[in-house]
């Protein structure tokens, strides 16, 4: 029970004598009737990092919504009688939750798209499943949302805003000491940012990129399985699953209970990929399975040698063009028929997966062929440009000749009239 001081007991009866509510100046308006705000406010007792905009903070929710208790008496212990709860147990956190969150009727009232199945997934979740064998230090729904400052997903202060995802996770999955406890390691966040995912949301802001919760899920937050991990990879990387799925590398890792997609590019480290992933040289990931001799080899050679055959010609043409584009030609054709090429390079690296050398090579011939068709307007315009200077200089000596030849007559005429 919170105890308030004699001050503020006179202050109440004085404003109350004088018609003047009892109301906190800095309570933002709609809720300065709700006494639960009020006299909390004015104590300086309200939780810690509590935020009055957090998303449980309006009109006829607010802290009742949640504690119950009555809102409309300044009397504590009237407030704090019936169906009052004060800190709910880690255990009985997802019903108290749930108490709203899964009425589909109340929840219609603030976002009719709104999902109520949030306590169900939990309990399928690796956390809801050892909470209910009585272990209260795995996550709850107060550990990701925060109890008082619970905000959108889209609010940039919000906890579990797409940027904000990966720290708020490590808070507990980058605890070596709780960790500990159930043989985790604890260097997943420090392998993320790192990763080319990783790069891509903290550093370059990109939404797009996957944070923790896209691959691991949100309430029903599992580790991905053998079965699941092309499905996951697959939900951003659809075409390159579904060139994997159709081959028989992807029979052959589940019979090995391989995890696809991971054994190649790794989990939570996904490194940026490059043409020498492929092939057999040192970078080579192909060679951590095949040796030489054997069919997959063959095949990572011949796909490495049309990608380097490719971007060898691509990058050439590209030189070409730079020189086109400096000496202020014309660019516009040469450079369609080189976004041409960089396509055929892009689905030939995507084409990979299937792990076929004919079907890349389909790709690489047509991606060859468009940056040669590049590099010959490009040569054509050069060559134009060579020609021009060169009847420029004719023209300009001519016109030098002729200028000189002018200035003699000119001299000559005026000393025979001078005579």
């Amino acid at each position: 029970m919170i105890s308030r001081p004699k001050s503020y007991l006179f202050t109440l009866l004085l404003t109350a004598g004088l018609g003047y509510p009892a109301v906190a100046q800095d309570v933002p308006e709609g809720l300065q009737e709700d006494q639960c705000v009020v006299c909390h406010t004015d104590l300086e007792a309200l939780p810690e990092n509590f935020v009055f905009d957090n998303v449980h903070m309006r009109p006829r929710m607010s802290c009742a919504g949640c504690h119950g208790g009555d809102r409309t008496t300044d009397d504590e212990e009237i407030a704090h009688a019936g169906d009052f709860v004060g800190v709910p147990t880690a255990e009985a956190i997802p019903s108290f939750c749930g108490s709203c969150h899964s009425d589909i009727n109340y929840m219609r009232q603030f976002q009719p798209s709104a999902s109520t199945d949030q306590v169900s997934q939990y309990f399928t979740s690796a956390h809801g499943q050892a909470l209910r064998q009585g272990d209260e230090n795995v996550a709850t729904c107060i550990s990701c949302h925060t109890s008082h400052a619970t905000l959108p997903a889209s609010d940039g202060r919000s906890s579990v805003h797409p940027f904000n995802v990966p720290d708020m996770c490590n808070g507990c999955h980058g605890d070596a000491a709780l960790m500990a406890e159930y043989g985790f390691r604890t260097n997943q966040y420090g392998d993320f940012v790192e990763s080319v995912h990783g790069t891509a949301l903290l550093e370059r802001q990109d939404i797009g990129a996957p944070a923790c919760n896209d691959c691991h899920g949100n309430h029903g937050a599992m580790p991905p399985g053998i079965q699941s991990i092309e499905n996951v990879c697959g939900m951003c990387h659809v075409n390159n699953a579904e060139f994997f799925e159709s081959t028989p590398m992807a029979v052959a890792f589940a019979e090995e209970g391989l995890h696809a997609c991971e054994e190649c590019h790794g989990i939570h480290d996904v490194a940026k990929t490059f043409d020498d992933m492929v092939g057999v040289g040192d970078e080579s990931v192909c060679t951590m399975c095949h040796d030489e001799g054997d069919r997959g080899y063959e095949v990572a050679d011949s796909i490495h040698a049309q990608l380097v055959m490719l971007k060898s010609v691509q990058d050439s043409a590209q030189v070409l063009l730079e020189r086109v584009q400096n000496i202020g030609m014309d660019d516009v054709e040469i450079s369609y028929s080189l976004r041409d090429a960089n396509e055929s390079l892009i689905q030939a690296r995507t084409a990979v997966h299937s792990f076929e050398p004919e079907k890349t090579g389909e790709l690489t011939d047509k991606g060859v062929e468009s940056a040669r068709a590049a590099m010959a307007m490009a040569n054509e315009e050069i060559e134009g440009f060579r020609f021009r200077r060169f009847g420029f200089g004719i023209a300009t000596l001519f016109i030098t000749v002729l200028t000189v030849a002018l200035f003699f007559k000119i001299r000559e005429i005026e000393s025979s009239r001078a005579s």
